[in-house]
């Protein structure tokens, strides 16, 4: 076993051309290792080609080219093992309504071949919450109830990988907590995660690495800290101790006047230090009242990226 979870090398797509569609090339030769025991991030704007190797993954969607492991299992080679090393928490529902959450993870077990005395309903159903609910039909769940019984049905083969495609879609932030908090549990507990998600402040929170894909291509993987690190660009918002107009600056120096009269100055910290644009407003007579430093995030990052 290597130290990688899932190691993806010259993946390709290619869906056929139909009377109505024109073939369409939807993953263009993706290299990826993903570590073991870490929380993954995958991202990417909409068509970007996120879920067609979530698919591939999970054996939903045939590759047209390359190769896949998943915990050390080619897909080609044992189908059947790298299928039960991964779990998939589907973006949408797909509960049967005359389940219980207990039938349901019951089912869902037996489909993986999981012996009976090996399941471990009651236990899944405690950690996502439903255990008063494990007998009552899925249709009288909450939407939030369901989500949790989708992550419930991604754990009953106790697979060493979870994928959480958008799991926290139209959610409330109270069950968004409660998923984070079992996540991290689960990622303590060494599983690997690997998440999909249009909230990046909350991969910027969880994740140790990111890998961002942008029509069908892999444009950058990095951990976290170091994709935060990429943009140079800085910005520091200065409240005057008196209200000033446009001040004079080094033309490196972009500025702007809030409503409130703060003074909004971006700068590449590569080509000007912090110390030098404050001098440079002592210098046109500015007392400064307060300094704040508005740090560019993940989205700035994404934005910079996938445009």
């Amino acid at each position: 076993m290597t130290a990688n979870a899932i190691e993806i090398s010259g993946l390709r797509k290619t869906y056929a051309a139909s009377k109505t569609q024109e073939a369409k090339v939807a993953l263009k030769g993706i290299d990826l290792n993903i570590p073991q025991g870490s929380i993954f991030g995958l991202l990417g704007p909409n068509g970007a080609g996120k879920s067609t190797l979530i698919n591939i993954l999970a054996g939903l969607v045939t590759k047209s080219e390359g190769s896949v492991k998943i915990w050390g299992f080619d897909q080609d080679e044992n189908p059947r093992q790298s299928r039960a090393s991964i779990g998939i928490m589907p973006q949408e529902p797909n509960l049967d309504p005359y389940f219980t959450p207990a039938g349901s993870l019951d089912v869902q077990a037996g489909l993986y071949g999981v012996p009976r005395m090996q399941r471990k309903t009651a236990e899944i159903l405690e950690l996502i919450g439903l255990s008063d609910k494990a007998n009552a039909y899925a249709r009288s769940l909450s939407g939030g109830m369901r989500r949790r019984l989708l992550l419930g049905k991604a754990l009953v083969h106790s697979p060493q990988i979870l994928v959480l495609d958008e799991p926290t879609a139209g959610v409330d932030i109270t069950l968004r907590n409660q998923l984070w908090e079992n996540v991290r549990r689960l990622n303590d507990e060494g599983m690997t995660i690997i998440l999909t998600t249009h909230y990046l402040e909350e991969a910027e929170q969880m994740c140790d690495e990111i890998a961002i894909i942008n029509h069908g291509e892999l444009i950058v993987r990095d951990t976290t800290s170091n994709l935060l690190s990429k943009l140079d660009s800085k910005t520091l918002v200065i409240t005057p101790a008196e209200a000033v107009s446009r001040v004079v600056l080094p033309a490196e120096i972009s500025q702007q006047t809030t409503e409130d009269g703060a003074l909004r100055l971006s700068y590449r910290p590569a080509n000007i230090s912090d110390n030098e644009v404050l001098d440079h407003l002592r210098q046109a007579g500015v007392v400064i009242k307060d300094i704040q430093t508005d740090i560019p995030d993940l989205e700035d990052v994404f934005l910079s990226l996938t445009e």
